[in-house]
């Protein structure tokens, strides 16, 4: 039963780190958001780290960056890889119950 928790836990993870990095993109179209926020901050500085490696990949084009787009579309298959790993491991284990 620990074994499901945890591999919920996991996928809700990437899914509160795709809307973190869809709110960090909204956040950016206003003009008089105080970045100094500790929340604020907290928000660009976790999520510009993964961004920052797309960004390298595909540079902004104009005044449009696709990399948030391109981020989030291999957080998905990322996030499949990883939870099949998690049952493939508790379950080699026997710890996924009947």
């Amino acid at each position: 039963m620990i074994a499901i928790k945890i591999i919920q836990a996991v996928n809700t993870c990437f899914y509160i780190y795709s809307l973190m990095i869809i709110a960090r993109c909204l956040l950016t179209w206003l003009p008089n958001v105080n970045w100094e926020n500790p929340i604020f901050a907290g928000l660009k500085s976790s999520v510009d780290l993964y961004l920052n490696a797309f960004k390298r990949i595909l540079p902004p084009i104009g005044m449009f960056d696709f990399s948030p787009i391109l981020a989030i579309f291999l957080l998905y298959p990322l996030n499949w890889i990883v939870v099949k790993l998690l049952v493939l491991i508790f379950g080699t284990l026997g710890m996924l119950g009947q």
